[in-house]
C-alpha cells in the first residue's frame, strides 16, 4: 500500500500529534483509512527503526514497549515535507476509503446472491471493481505493483483451484 519513504512521512506526521507505541501508529493509520489499511508490524517498526538512526524520532522504553517521540530533526523534515505528507495521506485515505467500498460490496453481495443472474451481476461487478484498482495501481511504485501482481497470482491460485 505504501512506499518505505511514504509510511516514515506518515509515521512522523503522526508523531507530530503525539508521542505513540508502534501498535498505537498502526491503529492510527488504521483509523485514517477507515479501516481500509492496516500496515503490518513488519513494516511500521522498521520505518521506526530508520526513523531513530536518521535522528528522525526517538524511542524510549516505556515497560516492555517503546515510546516514539519526533526530534527536533524530525520536525524540521516534517516542516520541508509538509506537502508531500498531506498528499501521501489524501492518497492512503482514497485507497482505504475504496478498499473499504469493494470490502463492503463483496460482503453485500455474498449475503444476498439468490440466483445465477446475481451471481454473475457479482461477478461483474467484483471484476469491475478490480480492473478500476488495477488501473490506479499503473502510477504506483515498482515494489507497491509487484505487492500487487503477488496478491493476483494468489487469488488467481485460489480462483483455479491450485
Amino acid at each position: 500500500m505504501l512506499a518505505a519513504a511514504d509510511l516514515q512521512l506518515i509515521v512522523l506526521a503522526l508523531l507530530e500529534e503525539k508521542e505513540r507505541h508502534g501498535y498505537e501508529i498502526i491503529k492510527a493509520i488504521q483509523e485514517k483509512t477507515n479501516g481500509g489499511y492496516t500496515p503490518s508490524p513488519g513494516m511500521v517498526y522498521p520505518a521506526l527503526t530508520f526513523l531513530e538512526e536518521i535522528g528522525h524520532a526517538l524511542g524510549e522504553s516505556d515497560g516492555v514497549k517503546k515510546l516514539y517521540r519526533l526530534t527536533d530533526a524530525g520536525r524540521a523534515h516534517i516542516a520541508e515535507q509538509r506537502s508531500e505528507i498531506a498528499a501521501v495521506l489524501a492518497r492512503l485515505i482514497h485507497v482505504g476509503q475504496k478498499m473499504r467500498r469493494a470490502r463492503l460490496a463483496f460482503d453485500a453481495d455474498e449475503r444476498r446472491i439468490s440466483s445465477p443472474q446475481e451471481a454473475a451481476h457479482a461477478l461483474d461487478q467484483a471484476r469491475r471493481d478490480l480492473k478500476e484498482v488495477l488501473f490506479d495501481a499503473l502510477d504506483a511504485e515498482p515494489g507497491e505493483q509487484a505487492r500487487i501482481a503477488e496478491i493476483l497470482k494468489r487469488a488467481t491460485a485460489e480462483i483455479s483451484g491450485k
